[in-house]
């Protein structure tokens, strides 16, 4: 990848992420995506060196960086050869912690975010239900206030790291969907503990296609109590609080599908220039050289795309216009990236397999590994098609359709 025009903080993250990767080769991420095991001793090696508080304030025990710099982190991380499985193992450490940041008491932070940059504690993200899917309002899980607890009942669906996880950010529905003013009013948002050995939690582990080394599940709450200090900011304002989170999780999943694109084409054209049929390296055809050169030049279109919403991210993040930058162009700019990053690293490793020909399907080779994980950022934490309707609402003023 062309790192020109990166600032030097950027440079710096990338040259230190990189570091530590470098102990984790192909081999290690191999394994556990095979014996489906968690990269704990991964997570624990960015805890060590402070990476999950890099877009945290200082004041917390974090970097104080943005999260242009945690983009660059998750980049590298998956561009290091740990692909989406690496990057999802401190996924939602990263992006899932600034609402508590932004939102949270003083209690809850001292309480939680310096375990959660020690690595003491891992976090996951409770929002996607089976009958709801990407329509977040009309999510069921209800969170029902008695005296000093809340009772939390209902399910939740694609909870990653959940069993490994200690906290979890969970969004529950305080009022009813009918008796609310507003559609997005009467959810909450919480940050609670996963004891399982407390009545009402159980989780099932879902099978699945890619980053096998990371878990995936269903977690099942029924009457599970928590304290009524795991509220996070106003009750009934859980939705608007979670926004704050999902741009940026749009930037750093932006920045995986990169470096997942950029690993692949690497690979790729490695391969072509070594590979010699019909007395010649195969990187010498067109046929082979022309959809290599035109996956780069999506990757670094995407890229551009990726890190100007990461800029605007930070620049917008504390108030709501600065210079002209409104929440609803850093909404376009962060779902833009993410779309167009994720259709640049899909074509790439697609791309990658192919140049391999049959030793693309070789699990030694990493290109299949690489291109069951591209589908992740097609399709989660918002799929293809709710990013062109919001685009050609917001950005175009077409008629909502959904």
């Amino acid at each position: 990848m062309d790192t020109t025009g990166f600032t030097e903080t950027q440079l710096t993250v990338r040259q230190a992420v990189s570091q530590v990767c470098s102990r984790f080769p192909n081999t290690y991420w191999q394994r556990l995506d095979q014996d489906e095991q968690d990269p704990a001793d991964f997570h624990a090696a960015l805890a060590r060196d402070g990476w999950l508080g890099i877009a945290l304030p200082e004041s917390l025990g974090g970097s104080g960086l943005g999260i242009s710099e945690a983009t660059v982190m998750m980049q590298t991380i998956a561009e290091s050869g740990a692909g989406m499985a690496g990057a999802q193992a401190v996924h939602a450490n990263v992006y899932a912690t600034q609402p508590l940041a932004k939102f949270g008491t003083q209690e809850q932070l001292r309480e939680t975010i310096p375990g959660i940059i020690s690595g003491r504690w891992r976090t996951c993200f409770g929002v996607t239900e089976p009958n709801a899917g990407l329509d977040t309002l009309r999510l069921a899980t209800t969170a029902r206030r008695e005296g000093d607890e809340y009772v939390v009942s209902g399910q939740k669906i694609w909870t990653t790291c959940g069993q490994v996880a200690s906290k979890m950010m969970l969004l529950a529905r305080t009022t009813a969907y009918e008796e609310a003013q507003r559609p997005s009013q009467g959810l909450s948002l919480f940050c609670i503990d996963l004891d399982r050995s407390q009545p009402g939690l159980a989780m099932r582990k879902i099978r699945k296609m890619g980053g096998r080394a990371v878990d995936a599940n269903e977690v099942f709450f029924d009457g599970y109590r928590i304290p009524s200090s795991a509220l996070i900011g106003e009750e009934g304002r859980g939705f608007e609080i979670v926004l704050h989170g999902m741009n940026a999780e749009r930037c750093l999943l932006a920045g995986e599908a990169l470096g997942l694109g950029y690993a692949a084409l690497a690979r790729a054209a490695s391969y072509a220039r070594e590979r010699i049929v019909f007395q010649r390296p195969i990187g010498m055809n067109q046929g082979v050289a022309h959809p290599l050169a035109d996956a780069y030049m999506h990757l670094e279109a995407a890229k551009l795309a990726t890190y100007h919403a990461a800029r605007l991210y930070d620049d917008g993040a504390s108030k709501t216009d600065v210079g002209g930058i409104t929440q609803k162009a850093i909404g376009v700019a962060a779902n833009s990236a993410k779309y167009l990053a994720a259709e640049a690293a899909f074509a790439a490793c697609e791309r990658a397999v192919l140049t391999h020909g049959g030793m693309g399907y070789a699990a030694e080779y990493d290109v299949e590994r690489w291109f069951r994980e591209c589908l992740v950022p097609r399709i989660a934490p918002v799929s293809r098609e709710m990013i062109l309707n919001y685009v050609g609402e917001k950005a175009l003023g077409l008629p909502k359709s959904y």
